[in-house]
């Protein structure tokens, strides 16, 4: 048994930590959970919001895309895949981390279910602004790459760049060249690669 165990399902969010789990090289238990078994109450009891992914190591548990990159990065530091903290690297890490979970989450979804602010001023009330302002302000920040902390690959890359890769994929985010570049840039990491063949194979065989 591994001290790490994560709780997934192949289509949903838990690809993202996948991916992060095979960039750190610990081995980890994986446990499949049916979107109908989530609200169980054995389930809930891991994780109250009834949802994917979930992340136990040892006593700790932690729930949340982000944050289960954050923690793997600093429970396992050999993998450098985190800046070391108090530093201006780490600051930038912190910053790109929380604006992928916070406007680029938030706006990716509206945009998707066809919400917009309608005035500046609802604009002045969304945390993200407008959904242009967020994908300029992406495309920004890939094309100073290769990576999103400069030459360094990290966790960042992990979660922010699974977010624009989806986008790609579902068409929720606009096929800018920036993003197609950085996107097959990231995607062909061997990590990368490993965990989408695990995750293809937990998928449902077509009828």
């Amino acid at each position: 048994m591994s001290d790490l165990v994560f709780y997934t399902n192949p289509m949903s969010r838990g690809r993202i930590v996948r991916w992060m789990l095979e960039e750190v090289g610990t081995p980890y238990e994986t446990v499949v959970i049916d979107y109908g078994r989530m609200a169980d109450a054995d389930y809930r009891a891991v994780n109250p919001m009834a949802k994917v992914p979930t992340l136990r190591h040892g006593e700790t548990t932690v729930t949340e895309c982000a944050a289960i990159c954050c923690y793997l990065a600093e429970a396992f530091p050999d993998a450098g895949l985190s800046p070391a903290p108090g530093t201006a690297e780490r600051g930038a890490f912190l910053r790109w981390m929380f604006f992928g979970a916070g406007p680029v989450e938030a706006a990716v979804t509206n945009t998707s279910f066809g919400w917009a602010a309608r005035t500046p001023q609802e604009e002045g009330r969304l945390g993200y602004g407008s959904t242009a302002r967020v994908l300029d302000t992406l495309e920004a920040l890939v094309a100073a790459g290769p990576y999103l902390m400069g030459e360094r690959f990290s966790a960042a890359d992990v979660y922010l760049g699974s977010q624009i890769a989806w986008g790609l994929q579902f068409g929720t985010m606009e096929a800018r060249p920036g993003f197609q570049d950085y996107v097959a840039r990231i995607m062909s990491r061997p990590a990368a690669r490993a965990a989408s063949a695990k995750d293809d194979a937990l998928m449902p065989a077509k009828a």
